[in-house]
């Protein structure tokens, strides 16, 4: 009788071993990164209108802003050889030429010239204020997506939540399988929204950066310009 028991647990032992090394030899379904995404649920649609809204106004005013800042380290030379040789008509015709916010800034200067310092002064700033808003223009929608999108990703896996508890409370009964396998679904809103916010607000800071060396490089040759038309007067 013992020595049946022995056998009997023995292969007992034995098919359990075999069954433990199966599971484990047997090949695991691979998790792959788009197959995530589609299981994230509706948000995920929202979540993708933001990603491409993002990246198209990166785009767009990326390679605006990179014209505007084209090398323009002889203009100002230029228009002082002009000025003070009282050729303001070749001053004129070279900014129109140029076509850049600085160019456009200093034609409504020389457009200016013969009144008051301070009103010139006032006209430079003027088109210069409407030139940086032209530069900044849907800038800050990238900031908008970058404070929305987590915000819309939580959203969704608060939802899928929901949903999951709510099955539970039908079945009356709570099954590991699935919590774990409805929650990490719905996490992936969460992830996204906070890689879609993070990639916004860097690009966001980036277009920001260019734009204020458009600013400073525009309030630096201003300032040469009006010291240029007050040289005469000295």
């Amino acid at each position: 009788m013992i020595t049946l028991l022995i056998q009997d647990t023995t292969q007992a032992l034995q098919d359990t071993a075999n069954a433990v090394n199966q599971a484990l030899t047997q090949p695991q379904p691979q998790l792959r990164f788009i197959d995530l995404l589609f299981k994230g649920g509706w948000v995920m649609i929202p979540l993708a209108f933001l990603a491409f809204l993002a990246l198209f106004i990166f785009v767009e005013r990326y390679l605006t802003i990179k014209k505007a800042t084209k090398d323009e380290s002889n203009l100002m030379g230029q228009i002082r050889s002009y000025i003070q040789s009282g050729n303001l008509d070749g001053a004129m015709s070279l900014l129109r030429n140029n076509n850049s916010p600085l160019s456009r800034m200093l034609q409504k200067g020389l457009k200016r010239i013969g009144r008051p310092i301070k009103d010139i002064e006032g006209a430079i700033e003027n088109v210069g204020k409407l030139e940086v808003s032209k530069l900044e223009k849907n800038i800050s929608i990238l900031g908008i997506v970058a404070g929305i999108a987590p915000m819309l990703g939580f959203v969704g896996t608060i939802v899928g939540v929901i949903t999951i508890f709510h099955q539970v409370s039908i079945k009356g009964a709570i099954e590991i399988g699935t919590i774990s396998g409805g929650l990490y679904t719905k996490m992936i809103t969460s992830a996204t929204g906070l890689i879609i916010g993070i990639i916004a607000y860097v690009l966001y800071h980036i277009l920001n950066i260019m734009v204020e060396k458009i600013i400073l490089k525009m309030e630096t040759d201003a300032i040469d310009f009006i010291d240029l038309l007050e040289e005469p007067g000295k």
